[in-house]
């Protein structure tokens, strides 16, 4: 064998892989095992046998450190304020300054939809829209506005990239011009088995995952996409889903209310349902902003109020996002720890059998983009109406399922005229 073949065999050796190298040695046809080869080669494995050795190892909050963190309430603000961030947020956008990412890596599993996500369809009142397509509607109607043309950036995943370039070369991108949209892809890590192996798909490859979507602060610099909006004069840009069909991708008064508070990063929040409701809310923990999970804070704090009656705890994340470059720049250079989740994985076993699973068997690894807050002392925050600004698709049926999400986004046309 060549001399790649042995640096990898020693290099799964090293991490114990034990069940990679029978397979290799003894399972594998000549073909498929350089395959594999090929593919271990470019993998960390040191990296990822860390997170195995981390992987039950639940970071604990301490919880004397958490604390409220102040929002601005959309319907709270005075003509005077509106109309001040109004000004301050259209100079930017009219100048060429905005531009938006929408995060779309993922596939319409859960919504029984064999497709990435952006390419589901809903039926509205205004007829048969895609979720891709209700972004460039948006978009759209804001260029009109301003008179600009906002370049899109859409992060992919290496799962759904072909499909959503495809789809959106099918639909003449939706009327949006080809120029200004930018395909990227996020990043990806192995998943590795309980027994610290990594899992062996049926096409007799390691199962890659996408590792998060707080690896886009590193996807858009591997890209080349920080230095391009640098180039193209590109000082703020907003992030968010694909999936909240009532997600305002451009707003000024959120430019307006960041610039005016001098931060660098800020982001929308909705109040939360209920104190128990199961939703990450925003606060701050060691004195910078921070989103903590709902089975992070003790009941207690979940139910605590202010002088005013409202949650302490109760500004939730909807995962509307807006960075200036120089966050941008600076999250691109930082390594945002790892959450773990315990995922079922077929895989082939250590004497080339497929097995299918119906339990959780192996780990996931993914960063999210929200971790990336606690690197900046503070952050604006924007709180919107509930029935105004968030109408996720994320469950097939049940909340946020197309249903409640199609009957919010219709609502919302009968209140308005339009989006």
């Amino acid at each position: 064998m060549n001399n790649k073949y042995n640096t990898v065999i020693e290099k799964l050796k090293k991490y114990n892989q034990n069940e990679i190298i029978n397979l290799i040695e003894n399972r594998f046809t000549e073909d498929e095992a350089m395959n594999l080869i090929d593919q271990i080669e470019e993998l960390d494995l040191e990296k990822i046998t860390n997170l195995y050795k981390n992987a039950k190892n639940i970071p604990q909050i301490d919880q004397s450190k958490i604390e409220h963190i102040s929002c601005k309430y959309i319907g709270g603000l005075t003509q005077e304020q509106f109309k001040d961030y109004k000004t301050k947020g259209e100079e930017i956008i009219k100048t060429g300054k905005y531009a938006v990412v929408t995060m779309a890596g993922g596939q319409g599993t859960r919504l029984g939809h064999d497709g990435p996500k952006g390419t589901f369809k809903i039926e509205t009142v205004k007829g048969e829209k895609y979720l891709f397509q209700i972004i460039v509607e948006a978009l759209s109607k804001a260029n009109r506005k301003y008179g600009v043309t906002i370049p899109w950036f859409i992060m992919t995943s290496s799962e759904n990239n072909a499909q959503t370039v495809d789809f959106m070369e099918q639909n003449n991108y939706f009327g949006y011009p080809k120029e200004h949209v930018t395909f990227f892809k996020q990043g990806n890590l192995p998943m590795i088995k309980d027994n610290g192996n990594l899992a062996i798909t049926k096409n007799k490859l390691v199962r890659i995952a996408s590792d998060g979507n707080g690896s886009i602060y590193q996807s858009l610099k591997h890209a080349g996409l920080i230095e391009k909006m640098k180039a193209d004069g590109i000082e703020w840009i907003f992030v968010g889903g694909v999936d909240n069909i009532l997600l305002r991708v451009v707003d000024p008064i959120l430019v307006g209310i960041t610039i005016e508070q001098g931060n660098l990063i800020s982001s929308k929040s909705v109040i939360k349902k209920d104190a128990h409701e199961k939703v990450g809310v925003f606060c701050k923990l060691n004195g910078v902003p921070k989103v903590i999970e709902y089975t992070e804070l003790p009941k207690n704090m979940c139910e605590a109020t202010n002088e005013e009656g409202q949650l302490v705890f109760g500004e939730v994340n909807i995962l509307s996002h807006l960075f200036n470059i120089e966050a941008l720049e600076k999250l691109s250079g930082a390594n945002l720890a790892y959450h773990t989740a315990h995922k079922k994985c077929d895989y082939v076993n250590e004497n080339g059998e497929f097995i299918k699973v119906t339990e959780p068997n192996a780990y996931k690894f993914e960063s999210y983009i929200f971790d990336g807050f606690s690197l900046f002392d503070d952050m604006s925050i924007l709180r919107v109406n509930r029935e105004d600004e968030f109408a996720p698709i994320k469950n097939a049926e049940g909340n946020d399922s197309p249903e409640t999400a199609t009957k919010l986004y219709n609502d919302y046309i009968k209140r308005y005229g339009e989006i």
